[in-house]
């Protein structure tokens, strides 16, 4: 009998072997936004490694929507083949290759982790300056006040994210995810503790959640209808007065209609004063409540780390797909070894047989 983690699950006219997707991971290894060697070897290796889906990390629709100097970018058609080699090779393995498209907003001009903390000045390689979101508020203490984007900048940024579907398109990508989770710009216009504009893109809910389903619109107009579209949010911001589950179901049942086929569902992010309930898990019932409330498919992150677990998300019924990030890094070949856990053939490569 075949596990339900490696069923194979349909979006549109794709068939993912198993319902293992590798999370969109920030590398914070480009140099202007090209992707490298090590993009090729790290999302490659996972895709060997037996996931149904490799989806790379955020690639900043605007260099101004870059996290860091060094994330990965989609603006400009130079971009293109660097990261229509990392396709390739994903599909020559049978993982079905994927691009986040995304913009920092607020978060933006920062340090890599490794390399420092908090906001990058301008001496050091930042554009502080240059930061936007929906209302000029800064993330934290220490971090510059954004400029509130005008209409003609919200509707160049719609643009911006069709533009870069159709690069992914040219990429080979056959997943195209909108980025609109973890307090970057579309989340912090869902928010209303990020967006107090009185606008027709803040106050109500209508308002609030206009911006990305333009963005979702734009998107699917330009990315064929056999292709599948997933958005990220992130369910809830965990703090009094911000974005709740029941938003987030809400805003499900408007993106089904829009184009959307599956709504990966993580949490947090906005703020950094959130009281998050980490655990193995943790974030597998706002995938379960927005599946059942909203009718769409979903995608569960967060913690999930073992065969078993991840097997009974799907056969329960809480999520259609199961995102691993962290567990991935540590182990990029976790669907080979949870195949042989789960009884299931592992989806093994031919150079790396006779290690199985």
């Amino acid at each position: 009998m075949t596990a339900h983690l490696f069923s194979p699950l349909a979006l549109r006219d794709v068939l993912l072997r198993n319902r293992i997707a590798v999370s969109p991971m920030c590398q914070y290894s480009s140099r202007d936004g090209l992707a490298d060697d090590w993009h090729l070897v790290h999302l490659g290796a996972r895709a060997a490694g037996g996931a149904g889906t490799v989806l790379s990390e955020a690639a900043a629709v605007t260099p101004e929507g870059r996290i860091s100097p060094d994330d990965l970018g989609i603006w400009s058609d130079g971009h293109v083949e660097p990261l229509a080699r990392v396709c390739r090779f994903v599909a020559s393995q049978g993982a079905v290759p994927g691009i986040q498209l995304a913009h920092a907003g607020r978060k933006a001009s920062t340090f890599a982790p490794w390399r420092g903390k908090g906001p990058l000045a301008r001496g050091d390689g930042g554009w502080p300056d240059r930061i936007v979101a929906p209302s000029p508020i800064p993330f934290a203490d220490g971090y510059p006040t954004p400029r509130a984007l005008d209409l003609a900048g919200i509707a160049q940024l719609v643009d911006a994210f069709a533009a870069a579907a159709r690069r992914a398109l040219a990429c080979g990508a056959q997943i195209v995810e909108i980025h609109a989770a973890h307090g970057y710009l579309l989340h912090e216009f869902l928010s209303p503790l990020s967006n107090e504009r009185k606008d027709a893109y803040g106050g109500s809910f209508d308002g609030r959640t206009r911006f990305l389903c333009e963005v979702v619109a734009a998107v699917r107009e330009v990315w064929p209808g056999r292709l599948p579209l997933l958005v990220r949010i992130s369910a809830t911001d965990w703090l009094d007065g911000g974005w709740t589950i029941e938003d987030s179901v809400a805003l499900a049942r408007r993106l089904g209609p829009l184009g959307v086929d599956l709504v990966d569902c993580s949490s947090g992010g906005l703020v950094p004063s959130a009281a998050i309930p980490v655990a193995p898990g943790y974030q597998t019932p706002l995938a379960a409540r927005v599946r059942a409330g909203a009718g769409i498919a979903t995608g569960a992150v967060g913690l999930i780390t073992e065969p078993a677990q991840a097997d009974a998300i799907v056969r329960n019924g809480e999520a259609d797909l199961v995102l691993l990030a962290r567990e991935m890094l540590r182990r990029p070949h976790w669907p080979l070894h949870a195949a042989r856990a789960l009884g299931q053939p592992p989806p093994v490569p031919p150079q790396y047989l006779r290690g199985f």
